[in-house]
């Protein structure tokens, strides 16, 4: 059958990247391209008419037949494996792991597999290293609560400080359930945040292989920009927890200068209109030209941008975005209004705690830091952030600033 328009169909197989093994209803490798030869570590000449099990480790050979016998009978297009790893097995005798589609075809009453193979080795080896951070963060937590353990017990030993040494007791456990929790979190986090723009980093650097010619330069371009924006929101991410840490220890040196609040506004309208989605719409305050702070800059474009970001991201396509800015002799306030999903009520008295994240904004990619953050420089400038919320509706942020920092 596949020597009828033979040109055609060899130079339609050879121009997929991936491994491509086409089998009959026997098991037996009727058809093969190069690159799945050269993923096997056979030539193609080799393969032809072999059984499909000198593809496959040993000790998988007990239960494929029955696999393949049952795929045969439903003969419908899926992905092997539904969460199991799957591995191929070269000439030499070496296993990897892959990931390989099904795809049933019959020509002639005659019937036939075509399996889509991918050498995922690099995916793994990625995969393990992120268990092996895993593992290593949680022997350090053990040993940390070891090391406790120990301190309690010889503060209880001592009879003249027993009573102090319960009170520290009950401190340290209420500490390390404190810490259990951010470990619970911060796994969770890194498991979804990090996870999640890596694999698509992944995805697109071995898509960018398969683009060679010079008319797929747009296709390279889009997958670079990809790249480049998971790259751009992984280093956000990690500013954040460097913030954190800073806060945490009192480390920040705030910059006081005077500036004109327009210059901010306009930074972070400019930033925030690349993010918008469509039919969005930010409505520019009105008569700011002669506002003025005294104040840390980059603070007062730290907050702004989050809560205007913020209101994007939870807003639906052909929504507004209203930034209203007033100033008295005292006092400035911004006001960033939304018409977006906002916070249910029995959650929002947890909104400024750090991680957290409301039941209806998990799926929406985010840290739950940056509100906590803000909050935190806002209360070191003697200003205040605060909100008003009705879910499916929208939220209105309020920020209140002296427009002179106390030195």
């Amino acid at each position: 059958m596949f020597r009828q328009e033979e040109d055609i169909f060899n130079i339609l197989l050879e121009a997929v990247s991936e491994g491509v093994v086409i089998v009959n209803a026997q098991q037996k490798i009727v058809e093969a391209n190069a690159a799945a030869a050269k993923m096997f570590g056979y030539s193609r000449e080799e393969l032809i008419q072999q059984s499909l099990d000198i593809l496959i480790p040993q000790r998988y050979h007990a239960g494929h037949g029955a696999h393949f016998n049952s795929f045969m009978k439903h003969r419908e297009s899926r992905q092997m494996g539904h969460g199991r790893d799957l591995y191929g097995a070269k000439k030499d005798g070496n296993t990897f792991p892959v990931e390989a589609g099904l795809n049933p075809f019959t020509v002639n009453d005659t019937h036939y597999v075509m399996a889509l193979v991918i050498d995922i080795t690099v995916r793994k080896q990625q995969e393990d290293k992120i268990q092996e951070l895993y593992a290593d963060l949680e022997q350090k937590v053990i040993q940390r609560t070891q090391e406790l353990s120990k301190t309690i017990a010889e503060l209880e030993a001592e009879n003249k400080l027993r009573i102090q040494a319960e009170n520290d007791a009950k401190k340290a456990l209420k500490r390390e359930q404190e810490l259990n929790e951010l470990k619970t979190k911060f796994l969770s986090l890194v498991s979804h945040e990090f996870k999640t723009p890596l694999s698509s980093i992944l995805t697109s650097s071995m898509l960018l292989g398969k683009y060679k010619l010079t008319e797929q330069q747009a296709k390279r371009d889009r997958h670079i920009k990809i790249i480049s924006d998971k790259v751009h929101y992984l280093n956000n991410i990690l500013n954040d927890f460097l913030s954190v840490e800073k806060l945490e220890k009192g480390k920040v040196n705030y910059k006081l200068s005077t500036f004109k609040v327009s210059k901010v506004v306009n930074e972070v309208v400019y930033n925030a209109n690349m993010l918008l989605k469509e039919g969005q719409q930010i409505n520019y305050p009105d008569d700011i030209d002669g506002f003025s702070l005294y104040q840390d800059e980059k603070i007062i474009e730290l907050a702004l941008s989050n809560l205007v970001n913020n209101a994007i991201k939870y807003s639906s396509e052909n929504t507004i975005i209203d930034i209203i800015i007033t100033q008295n002799e005292t006092t400035t306030t911004f006001n960033i209004k939304d018409n977006g999903i906002g916070i249910p009520e029995k959650e929002q008295k947890n909104i400024f705690n750090r991680y957290f994240r409301a039941e209806n904004a998990l799926l929406v990619q985010g840290t739950g830091i940056g509100l906590n953050i803000v909050k935190n420089h806002l209360e070191n400038l003697n200003g205040t952030i605060s909100f008003e919320s009705t879910e499916n509706i929208g939220s209105t942020f309020t920020i209140n600033i002296p427009n002179k920092a106390i030195q």
